[in-house]
């Protein structure tokens, strides 16, 4: 069995949240060795890592020497080194997976001390790809999160009037802004938060991801990219719809047709066993057929910034964008596997369009998470 050791928090690092499914925002040491998990962590998280993962023995680094240490004068960043070293000496780690987040100085300090570490990108991804079942209830609560955020953001749509090219509602101009905030407030009411999203109006949406700023167009697509945070568990959900209020241009309507078609034919054919690859090329070929340059279909070299010029999809859990990858590379679908689909289309300096649904990797297919409509109109 292979050892296994992290050091980092839990608030930022997705690795560590995995194995130690509570908000600790200071760094500490993660050990796993002959079956058995470690932490060297202070008293302050002693009592709520045990209620949250009671199979981790919390080691106090005062049973290392770390009092000893400081009064001697050791600077702190070396008497954790030095606490590091003797922890693992006492368990019997003498070589470790790590992952390619590990600090350098502390891996650099522990291999001088004759730790033999190896990084292992593919074993930490693999760990984190499987969800357990409280990170499958926490993006489902983002999910609904994220949907009734939407249902606002379409009420403020549906309201407005256009005057001048351009939305008001209240008589006030309305903007991604005022958008931005009313849908704040939802996700924080359904116990999720997000730090940015997307609300991108005419060309805007075009640019990848572009957050969106002022007044919302009239007569133009307005792209609604969402991914919201559970709280409770720190997984992601991800969910894109895009709108128009006022006259849909026939451009905008094959865009949404076409990317619309795109996720039923690439939803039906995810099932584990599938490439990713092999789903972004249904995408493409469809986008093709229709005229429209993909990743997979332009030249070598070229940069598009208008048809479908980004993947189909990624992973989503403890990070937004985690593997497995639906693009021009692909991982193979295993059970346990949520992952996106988002076909897009645009046209730089317009618009566009994209639609995205959530959806979990089952046994024997998909079941998508998503609830919500695809209609154009608010």
């Amino acid at each position: 069995m292979t050892d296994v050791l992290i050091h980092a928090d839990t608030d930022r690092d997705p690795t560590m949240r995995h194995e130690v499914p509570l908000t600790v925002p200071d760094p500490f040491l993660y050990i796993e060795h002959d079956g058995r998990r470690y932490a060297v962590i202070t008293a302050f998280e002693r009592e709520r890592l045990g209620a949250a993962a009671p199979d981790i023995e919390a080691l106090a680094p005062e049973q290392f020497g770390m009092d000893e240490l400081l009064r001697a004068g050791t600077p702190p960043a070396e008497a954790w080194l030095e606490v590091y070293t003797r922890a693992l000496r006492e368990i019997g780690v003498g070589e470790a997976s790590i992952p390619s987040r590990f600090p350098v100085e502390i891996a650099d300090h522990l291999r001088a001390q004759g730790v033999t570490l190896r990084v292992d990108r593919e074993l930490f991804d693999g760990r984190r790809r499987s969800k357990t079942a409280a990170e499958i209830a926490g993006l489902r609560r983002a999910q609904r999160a994220c949907e009734a955020a939407l249902d606002v953001a379409r009420k403020m749509l549906r309201e407005s009037e256009a005057r001048d090219g351009y939305l008001h509602l209240g008589g006030e101009p309305l903007t991604s802004e005022r958008i931005k905030a009313e849908m704040q407030v939802v996700f924080i009411a359904h116990g999720a938060v997000a730090d940015e999203f997307i609300v991108a109006s005419g060309p805007q949406g075009a640019v990848g991801h572009d957050m969106g700023s002022g007044p919302i167009a009239a007569d133009l697509p307005v792209v609604f990219d969402l991914w919201p945070r559970d709280t409770q568990t720190a997984v992601y959900t991800d969910m894109t719809r895009t709108y128009v209020v006022g006259t849909v241009p026939d451009e905008i309507g094959e865009y949404h047709r076409l990317c619309k078609e795109a996720l039923a034919r690439t939803a039906e054919a995810a099932r584990p066993g599938v490439n990713g690859r092999a789903l972004m090329q249904i995408a493409c070929d469809l986008f093709a057929e229709h005229g429209y340059p993909t990743q997979l279909t332009k030249q070598p070299g070229e940069v598009l910034d208008s048809g479908f010029f980004h993947g189909l999809g990624h992973g989503v859990g403890l990070e937004v964008h985690e593997r497995p990858r639906l693009s021009v590379t692909g991982d193979e679908l295993v059970p346990g596997d949520v992952i996106t689909l988002e076909p897009g289309l645009y046209r730089a300096g317009y618009g566009g369009v994209r639609l995205e649904d959530i959806l979990l990797v089952t046994d024997d297919g998909v079941e998508t998470v998503t609830q919500y409509p695809y209609d154009l109109a608010p």
